[in-house]
């Protein structure tokens, strides 16, 4: 049996990656686009977010659902001359219930899974857009560094849902990697 390529976006592509870590004869590439091991700045790490911010961003979304997606989804969307992209994710955020949104979103931003980086062997590339609130070039960056197989691909592309908003841009970089790999 040949390995599986996984593309994941965002926390589905470090699930891919703590699997591919778990059983790395399943899996032949990762395809990670905006991913990020831990989302709390820390020291020399750059993940993106304060404690603080990141406690007040849980804390607005545990008690107004609806005011942090309105108010979120622009902000993770980007692409402000494209209004629709984030009211699209906006309705999606609202159409999740509130209590497992919030126990999602705390999970996700407070969990730290850096020292799972090393040692994933799967060839990975990591797609980071050039302008993400959530996941910033600091973090591709660190990525690479620490995954000895890993590429990271910088794509001109703003938010963290380049798939949506720039999904040519995506494939083509995902082609092109697949290609050059041997």
């Amino acid at each position: 049996m040949s390995g599986i390529t996984v593309v994941g976006h965002s926390v589905s592509g470090m699930i891919s990656l703590l699997a591919a870590k778990k059983r790395p004869e399943l899996f032949e590439h990762l395809i990670m686009v905006g991913p990020s091991p831990c989302y709390l700045d820390d020291g020399a790490y750059q993940g993106g977010f304060t404690r603080e911010s990141l406690e007040e961003l849980l804390e607005f979304l545990e008690i107004n659902h609806r005011g942090w997606s309105a108010q979120m989804a622009p902000v993770i969307m980007g692409n402000p001359d494209r209004p629709e992209l984030a009211l699209e994710l906006e309705s999606s955020f609202c159409r999740t219930d509130p209590e497992i949104a919030h126990h999602f979103a705390r999970t996700t931003f407070l969990s730290d899974h850096r020292s799972d980086l090393d040692g994933v062997a799967t060839p990975t590339l990591i797609l980071q857009c050039d302008e993400d609130a959530i996941a910033p070039l600091t973090v591709g960056e660190y990525m690479q560094a620490t995954m000895p197989n890993a590429q990271l691909a910088l794509i001109h592309s703003e938010g963290h849902c380049p798939h949506i908003s720039a999904p040519d841009l995506v494939a083509e970089t995902i082609r092109n990697y697949l290609r050059a790999e041997p």
